[in-house]
């Protein structure tokens, strides 16, 4: 698979977990290809931590609006009924537990859910942001990642890049298939893409992985 079916794979089976009228937080990069494989009739929420809920899709070029940008500080644009705040009242609505689903990327994941997303020592970064609280607040968080970086493992016994949050995240969907991070009792292989074999994907993640008896074929 190249890197355009890589991405493509992985967004449009995240696309499945989200339910219509949820309100969705993404992150930057492959998450934000996601709602171009909504099912018909699933309409969501984006919500985006620096005061927004109901962002539409990025405006064509030239018409840009320097004033309307997500957190990412990319250009956005607003569906009807989209409501703006101060980042206090955003930070507000995802702490008090209003965001139904996060997607989000990884750098490190490992056995019991904790996330490394967002530096790798020795690099510069913005910062956390709103990852933190994005994990601790929504109620599914689901990680939009590929399986490996240059062919090393992102899926870990344990993380060793500077933690996110511990023990937040739910599910993991890869190139390759879905893991469902079940608290206390590890990874559980749910679904694989037919393109690969139960050995791919054991020889391609570090940590332990346990395939369930009615393992299905991922949805796409």
């Amino acid at each position: 698979m190249d890197k355009n079916e890589i991405r493509e794979t992985i967004a449009k089976r995240v696309a499945f977990e989200l339910k219509d009228g949820d309100v969705v937080n993404l992150g930057i990069g492959l998450p934000t290809m996601v709602p171009n494989y909504l099912s018909e009739g699933v309409r969501v929420l984006l919500q985006s931590e620096n005061g927004m809920i109901g962002m539409g899709p990025a405006p064509k070029e030239g018409e840009e609006d320097a004033n309307w940008v997500n957190a990412g500080g990319g250009s956005i644009s607003a569906i009807p009924g989209a409501a703006t705040f101060d980042s206090a009242t955003s930070f507000g609505i995802i702490r008090g537990g209003h965001v139904d689903v996060s997607v989000l990327g990884a750098l490190e994941v490992d056995e019991k859910g904790d996330l490394a997303n967002w530096i790798i020592p020795g690099k510069k970064a913005p910062g956390m942001g709103g990852a933190m609280d994005l994990l601790i607040g929504t109620r599914l968080v689901i990680l939009a990642m590929e399986h490996t970086a240059k062919g090393c493992p992102k899926i870990l016994k344990k993380c060793h890049l500077p933690l996110t949050a511990q023990g937040q995240v739910d599910l993991i969907i890869t190139e390759m298939c879905v893991i469902e991070v079940r608290k206390g009792k590890g990874l559980y292989v749910t679904e694989i893409n037919p393109a690969f074999s139960k050995e791919d994907i054991i020889a391609a993640t570090e940590a332990e992985l346990h395939f369930v008896e009615d393992l299905k074929p991922m949805r796409q």
